[in-house]
């Protein structure tokens, strides 16, 4: 089934009230007339997908997407790389059988005891503009809430301060895996990044929050308590890798308060490495020599870029006393 539903610019209208006080409609102005013209309605077989073998960055044993595709638009998405990549946000869709079909999966999985973090979202943004109307993610976090699973919300937007009330919930009563119960939390919250320059972010996350808007909403979340954090995921090659800006970065984090913070490489493969190059050539055409050679043999730097940008990003976290990953 697949209804194709038209969503014109409008005001925002948010009924939950955060325990910020404030109504995030108060946070989010820039979403005003930002969704994409129209969305898909789609009705899917399964929602939770159980990984083989927890991540050992994220402590997700499972990943949920409420949406399929993304409307943000990042150049550097890893989904570039699939048949989607040419253009995202003309794909998207809501999965709106998803609440109904992740309670027959979690009662299951809990009749079970298997409890798990569910990484929300780990192919799409989860709180992106369309989220204000169709509240899929928060449906599903009301199921995730009832069944006393663990979450760890992944995001650039200020809209997950409408669900705070939920968050706080399942933090307080999710049950950890036995393995994970030292971790003491069942919320973690974890804030995107790929620079902390506004104009560079423009080029390669067109349509997302800004930095800083990410960076004011993670401090607010740390203000409510919860534990945060931010995934320098990807750093960009010649734009915001230099020791330099990963210093300014990780002392950024360290101002706004993040537990902890990740750093990680680009990776870029089939179309989305075309649709990077093109931002490459068009602003930085001195740096296209360098990505060529860089990513001439695999889809992302070598073994010893990944090296030199975990030692140096370990370097800082410790003098900036900031975690490197969560545990």
């Amino acid at each position: 089934m697949c209804n194709t539903v038209y969503i014109g610019p409008g005001p925002i209208n948010i009924n939950h009230k955060t325990n910020l006080g404030k109504k995030p409609s108060e946070i989010l102005t820039r979403f005003v007339g930002r969704s994409i013209e129209a969305v898909r309605e789609i009705v899917v077989k399964t929602i939770l997908n159980k990984h083989k073998k927890r991540d050992s960055w994220f402590l997700d044993d499972y990943s949920l997407n409420p949406y399929q595709l993304c409307e943000f638009g990042c150049i550097y998405c890893y989904i570039r790389g699939s048949k989607y990549g040419e253009n995202m946000r003309r794909g998207l869709a809501a999965k709106i059988n998803a609440p109904d079909l992740l309670k027959k999966e979690l009662l299951r999985r809990s009749g079970r005891k298997e409890y798990g973090f569910i990484a929300l979202s780990s192919a799409t943004e989860p709180w992106m503009y369309v989220e204000e109307k169709y509240e899929l993610t928060r449906k599903c976090l009301q199921v995730i809430a009832r069944f006393r699973f663990p979450v760890h919300c992944l995001t650039k937007s200020p809209l997950i301060l409408r669900d705070l009330d939920l968050l706080e919930e399942i933090d307080k009563n999710a049950v950890l895996p036995q393995d994970l119960s030292r971790l003491g939390r069942g919320v973690l919250i974890t804030f995107s990044l790929s620079t902390i320059d506004e104009k560079v972010a423009e080029l390669f996350e067109p349509n997302a929050p800004k930095p800083k808007e990410r960076l004011e909403t993670l401090q607010k979340v740390k203000e409510s308590g919860f534990y945060a954090g931010i995934a320098y995921i990807p750093v960009l090659p010649f734009i915001s890798d230099s020791d330099e800006q990963l210093e300014e970065m990780i002392r950024t984090a360290r101002e706004f308060q993040a537990d902890y913070v990740f750093v990680g490489a680009l990776t870029l493969y089939g179309i989305g490495k075309k649709l990077y190059y093109r931002v490459i050539e068009k602003h930085f055409p001195e740096l296209l020599p360098k990505y060529k050679q860089l990513f001439k043999i695999f889809n992302q730097p070598s073994r010893a870029y990944w090296l030199r940008l975990e030692k140096k990003a370990r370097k800082l976290c410790e003098k900036y006393g900031v975690e490197y990953r969560i545990m």
